[in-house]
């Protein structure tokens, strides 16, 4: 017996008030309509409707069972849709918000691949060090580095944003050699003005954690402007890898101190718990995951 099957005719039965209106709606006969209710009746083992020539009611086991059997097929068909959706051609337009420096060094390069999986999709990508409110800014997604605040969000995982102390070999040669991260209070420092790295620089050493106060003349809110002044010998900075590997592997800048590494900082892509997990949502984030999760 197909007892979906089954506790559909009965429900069905229920709600018609009769197994005739029942078949016409279900497309069976009167007679198919009770075989199924019969057979649900016998597996359970109990009687779900008092049935005589003129009319029928529920027992009050059947009153009990006719409610749940009702939750239970809503569900059965939430997740149908559910599959149905999923099965569904990812398309319109898809609002994100990353940072800077990840949006332009790390999403960028990957998105056109995105872009060309889904050719129904649209992208409309927006930049900023700011922590933009992504349900009153209408985001459909947005990336994060650093600790998460109870935002009722919800968070995927990523590869932490690994950080590197650097400098230009000019600055290195014309500067006083840094032998633990308590000499940089004696450096020129570049600033990154949006977080804890406006003033403070924490790393990880053989003595464990230790936080350093530092100072600097330039003082910016993206990344790229401090690039450029590290590579003109301006200043010492604490940036992100993907930022400065090319930088590092053509020699124009040294990393500095590499026993006393940065902590990592955890990057996350968040999306509403309220908003319908559509399918370009869906397809984003498993790519998000796919890309910048190693």
């Amino acid at each position: 017996m197909d007892r979906l099957t089954a506790m559909e005719v009965f429900v069905r039965a229920v709600d018609s008030g009769s197994f005739s209106a029942a078949g016409e709606t279900l497309q069976m006969s009167s007679q198919l309509v009770g075989k199924h209710v019969q057979k649900l009746e016998q597996h359970l083992g109990i009687q779900l409707l008092h049935r005589s020539t003129r009319r029928q009611s529920l027992t009050d086991f059947g009153r009990t069972f006719y409610e749940r059997a009702r939750i239970i097929l809503s569900e059965v068909e939430t997740a149908e849709g559910m599959a149905a959706e999923t099965r569904a051609v990812p398309s319109g337009r898809l609002r994100i918000n990353a940072p800077v420096s990840f949006g332009m060094r790390t999403l960028s390069p990957c998105l056109p691949d995105y872009m060309k999986m889904y050719p129904d999709v649209s992208v409309e990508l927006s930049l900023s060090n700011r922590a933009v409110d992504l349900i009153e800014e209408a985001f459909d997604a947005v990336f994060r580095v650093g600790e998460l605040s109870d935002t009722g969000l919800i968070a995927r995982r990523l590869a932490p944003y690994r950080l590197i102390l650097c400098a230009s070999p000019d600055y290195i040669m014309a500067h006083e050699t840094l032998m633990s991260p308590w000499d940089l209070q004696k450096h020129e420092c570049l600033g990154f003005s949006h977080t804890a790295l406006r003033t403070h620089w924490t790393f990880d050493g053989p003595e464990g954690r230790v936080v350093v106060p530092v100072a600097g003349r330039l003082m910016v809110d993206h990344g790229e402007p401090l690039l450029y002044a590290a590579l003109q010998g301006l200043g010492i900075m604490l940036q992100p890898l993907e930022m400065v590997q090319d930088f590092l592997l053509d020699g124009r800048l040294v990393e500095l101190l590499p026993e006393y590494p940065a902590p990592t900082r955890p990057l996350h892509v968040l999306y509403a718990p309220d908003r319908r997990l559509t399918p370009k949502l869906r397809s984003f984030l498993d790519f998000s995951v796919a890309c910048f999760s190693n």
